[in-house]
């Protein structure tokens, strides 16, 4: 079912339903809760700008969501970066020993970690998450397994054992 976005009101909608995930992925790639909070704000104004397309459900979520990581990259290629805050502050995990595993996948290098959050936390397919990364399926099911094997190294070598 296709929806036309061109209202305020209809925009509002969208980020309603999808600030929670923006600000996730966005929170996971600055390591900032002050910077998520504003590359939401700027998803939600390029959302606002658009002349009006059509979009479906399909179509929505995965463009916000690359919306969004470009957004974190331009941010962390800008030369005005502001003191980062604590991310652990923030990220609310559904169980608590969860927050070592989530340690863990903030060492990833941000293409990995991308990727794993993108599949594990988000459910997508590799499938879908090469078309929003605008990668090929093959290169996103190299960075889960390389992030598997690095995620493996990391428990292995810290002790740990989340099993």
């Amino acid at each position: 079912m296709e929806k036309q976005l061109g209202t305020k009101g209809q925009a509002e909608k969208i980020i309603r339903k999808y600030s929670d995930m923006i600000f996730r992925i966005a929170c996971q790639n600055t390591g900032s809760m002050h910077d998520a909070e504003d590359i939401l704000q700027e998803v939600a104004l390029i959302l606002l700008q658009k002349d009006a397309p059509l979009y479906d459900e399909a179509y929505i979520k995965p463009w916000l969501i690359r919306v969004t990581i470009n957004k974190c990259r331009n941010l962390s290629k800008s030369a005005w970066r502001r003191k980062t805050v604590p991310l652990e502050n923030y990220i609310h995990l559904k169980n608590p020993e969860d927050k070592g595993i989530w340690d863990d996948i903030m060492e990833l290098p941000v293409n990995y970690r991308n990727a794993v959050y993108l599949f594990y936390y988000e459910g997508y397919s590799i499938e879908e998450i090469g078309r929003i990364m605008h990668k090929k399926p093959a290169t996103i099911g190299s960075w889960l397994y390389r992030a598997r094997k690095k995620l493996k190294s990391i428990i292995s070598e810290g002790g740990i054992s989340y099993e």
